[in-house]
C-alpha cells in the first residue's frame, strides 16, 4: 500500500440468521396478532393500525369502535393465564408511551375515549378480550 492508496475497509460483518426459537415466536406473535384482529372486526371494530413501533414501544393493534380507541396488547401463551400475565407493568408502561406517540400522530382522535386492552390467545380457545385491561397511570 502506498500513501496514494486509499485505506482498506473493514470486512463487512456476515448476516446471521435469527434463532429458530426466535422465529418461531415471531410467526406465533403474527398469527396470534391476526386472529386478534379477526376477532374485533367480528365484534365491530375498525382495525387503524397494526404493529406501531416507535422508540419508547410498540403497540400490538389500534382499533376503534364507535367513540372508542383501543390500544391493543395481543398475548399468545400455551394457556389464558399465563397470557394474561405476560402483560408486565414495564410492558403496560411502554404501551403508554407509543400510545402518546400515536395520538401525536393522529390528533384528530385525540377527543376520542381511550383504553388500554388486552387481547389473549391460547391453543383449544376462544381469544379472551379484556377491555380496560390497565390504565394509563400503570
Amino acid at each position: 500500500m502506498t500513501d496514494s492508496d486509499p485505506p482498506a475497509k473493514p470486512p463487512k460483518p456476515r448476516a446471521t440468521s435469527p434463532a429458530p426459537a426466535r422465529v418461531a415466536a415471531f410467526r406465533t406473535g403474527i398469527s396470534a396478532e391476526s386472529k386478534a384482529c379477526l376477532y374485533l372486526m367480528a365484534r365491530g371494530y375498525r382495525i387503524l393500525a397494526r404493529r406501531f413501533r416507535t422508540p419508547h414501544g410498540e403497540i400490538d393493534i389500534v382499533a376503534r369502535r364507535g367513540g372508542l380507541i383501543a390500544f391493543i396488547e395481543v398475548k399468545a401463551r400455551a394457556n389464558l393465564d399465563d397470557a394474561a400475565y405476560a402483560v408486565t407493568p414495564r410492558q403496560q408502561q411502554r404501551i403508554v408511551a407509543a400510545a402518546e406517540m400515536w395520538l401525536m400522530e393522529h390528533p384528530a382522535h385525540g377527543d376520542l375515549e381511550l383504553r388500554f386492552d388486552a387481547i389473549l390467545i391460547a391453543p383449544k380457545h376462544l381469544p379472551k378480550h379484556l377491555a380496560a385491561a390497565f390504565d394509563a397511570g400503570a
